[in-house]
């Protein structure tokens, strides 16, 4: 580790400690996990992780978030979310995470205040900054706060940081909520987040960590790293894999020859 980030580390630890108190926005995520170790380990019973459920969020990703803070030792509690009733944020806008956060704050800040939290604290990164992510504009009108973007800590650095504190999933892949695999303007609903959430869930099993689904209208589209496309290839019995994802609902099944790409979807913006 060098000294640079070892410094970067020491002011997360003082800006969380003189914060007395850390109520965090806490999705399971490496980014907000490394904020929840780093409170606990300072703060104690005066660090509370809170975890926001709905229908986005994929029940292995609530297992492991759970399983995450029972291993730190972090106060965990859910919270139900309910951006589904948003049509602001189901009819699938280009600033639909700004609803999405919008939801969030709105229901964790009259937590964090009403027991004497001065703020809510999220994961957000350096990178994250530069970014298209609406959803940071929400966070702030409610006073949130994002030491690890305050300080500069890159993604990269917050899983160099999490490996030095060993943390099990220094490298767990990114998994933003289920509603970033929908095209802008598609309408999403219960029904489709539980479809491209179960296919995921499917491709999971066969071996694969990084990867999305990314759905339009009846098409799934496969995206996997592109140094894994031909061993998938070779393989994957790929007419049980494609009945298998028509009984979840599509129609047709493609694979992303380009690789999958974080954000790619931004690209029509």
């Amino acid at each position: 580790m060098d000294s640079q980030l070892l410094d970067k580390l020491g002011q997360l630890q003082n800006l969380l400690k003189t914060s007395e108190k850390a109520l965090i926005a806490y999705s399971g995520g490496v980014d907000s996990t490394l904020v929840a170790k780093v409170a606990y380990d300072l703060l104690g019973s005066q660090a509370l992780a809170i975890t926001a459920v709905s229908p986005s969020l994929l029940p292995e990703e609530l297992e492991e978030a759970i399983a995450q803070a029972d291993y730190i030792g972090i106060r965990h509690e859910l919270v139900e979310t309910e951006e589904m009733n948003n049509p602001n944020y189901t009819s699938n806008p280009v600033n639909r995470c700004y609803f999405c956060k919008s939801e969030l704050h709105d229901t964790l800040k009259p937590i964090a205040l009403a027991r004497g939290y001065s703020y809510v604290i999220d994961g957000v990164n350096a990178d994250d900054l530069r970014d298209y992510r609406p959803g940071i504009q929400a966070a702030r009108e409610r006073g949130a706060r994002s030491p690890l973007a305050e300080i500069g800590i890159t993604k990269s650095e917050v899983r160099q940081l999490s490996r030095y504190l060993n943390l099990p999933w220094w490298d767990k892949p990114a998994q933003p909520c289920l509603s970033s695999r929908f095209p802008y303007g598609e309408e999403i609903s219960l029904e489709k987040l539980q479809r491209v959430g179960r296919a995921e869930i499917y491709l999971r099993k066969l071996g694969y960590r990084q990867l999305r689904v990314r759905s339009s209208g009846d098409t799934a589209r496969i995206e996997l790293p592109a140094a894994a496309i031909p061993d998938f290839i070779n393989r994957t019995n790929l007419s049980e894999l494609v009945a298998d994802l028509q009984k979840l609902g599509f129609i047709y099944v493609t694979l992303d020859l380009e690789g999958y790409q974080s954000g790619k979807l931004n690209r029509v913006l």
